[in-house]
């Protein structure tokens, strides 16, 4: 069974999900401006600077980028996981333990996020990569 032993190729899964699902996330931001508002005005109540907001396109655009072509996947985790843990304590914090109704965590997309970002900075990018690393 050993086709089924390539770690490289799974890390190339891996950095397509994460970063093909999340890009999808800036896109949908950079057409919606109001968007950018409102993070600015979620910033802005725990006492942060509201350009900090742009930095979600860092977050939802260039790091899934980085991650999908494997060019410094390890900092456009790093980016990603950073942006998942603002969008949790901004405007997820209220559904931490919360269910949905068919008994699934409210944050399951914010979770894959998260952890499936926090693999690949440890892990790195594998073979199939721009910049291996």
């Amino acid at each position: 069974m050993g086709i089924f032993h390539n770690t490289s190729l799974g890390l190339f899964l891996l950095r397509l999900g994460l970063g093909g699902m999340m890009i999808l996330h800036g896109i949908h931001k950079l057409g919606n401006p109001g968007s950018i508002q409102f993070i600015g005005g979620k910033l802005a109540s725990l006492g942060l600077p509201e350009f900090m907001a742009y930095g979600v396109f860092v977050g939802e655009v260039i790091a899934p980028l980085m991650i999908v072509a494997g060019f410094y996947s390890r900092l456009g985790s790093l980016l990603v996981a950073i942006n998942m843990v603002f969008a949790l304590v901004l405007v997820h914090s209220h559904q931490l333990m919360l269910l949905d109704s068919r008994g699934g965590w409210q944050l399951e997309l914010q979770g894959f996020f998260l952890i499936s970002a926090l693999a690949l900075l440890f892990t790195g990018s594998g073979r199939f990569a721009i910049k291996p690393d």
